[in-house]
C-alpha cells in the first residue's frame, strides 16, 4: 500500500501499491507521475524551492512560504492524489495531519 501523509510544509509518500507486478502497476505509476510532475512544475514554473528526498518507494517533499502559483500546483497535486486514493482505496491511503 502507498501511504501518503500531508502535513504542514511537507508531503510524505511511502510504499508500493501492490496493485500489479513491478513495472505494470498503474497505481504506483500514477502516484509517481503526479509526484514528478508536481516537483518539475514547481521547479520550471515558479521561483519556489522544494527540498526533495526521493528513493524507490519513498518520497518526502518539503516546502514553505509557497507563492500563489506554487500553491495552485500543490492543490492540483492533492486533487490528483485524492482521485487515485478514492478510486483505489485498497492500494492508496491518504492522511492529512492538522496544519498549524
Amino acid at each position: 500500500m502507498i501511504e501518503i501523509t500531508i502535513g504542514y510544509g511537507y508531503v510524505s509518500i511511502q510504499g508500493h501499491a501492490g496493485y500489479a507486478e513491478h513495472g505494470k502497476d498503474i497505481v504506483c505509476a500514477a502516484v509517481s507521475t503526479l509526484t514528478q510532475v508536481f516537483i518539475d512544475s514547481v521547479d520550471k514554473l515558479t521561483s519556489d524551492f522544494l527540498k526533495c528526498d526521493i528513493s524507490a518507494g519513498n518520497a518526502v517533499i518539503q516546502y514553505k512560504n509557497l507563492t500563489e502559483r506554487a500553491q495552485i500546483l500543490l492543490d492540483s497535486f492533492f486533487i490528483g492524489i485524492r482521485a487515485i486514493a478514492d478510486e483505489y482505496p485498497d492500494y492508496v491511503k491518504l492522511s492529512r495531519l492538522a496544519t498549524r
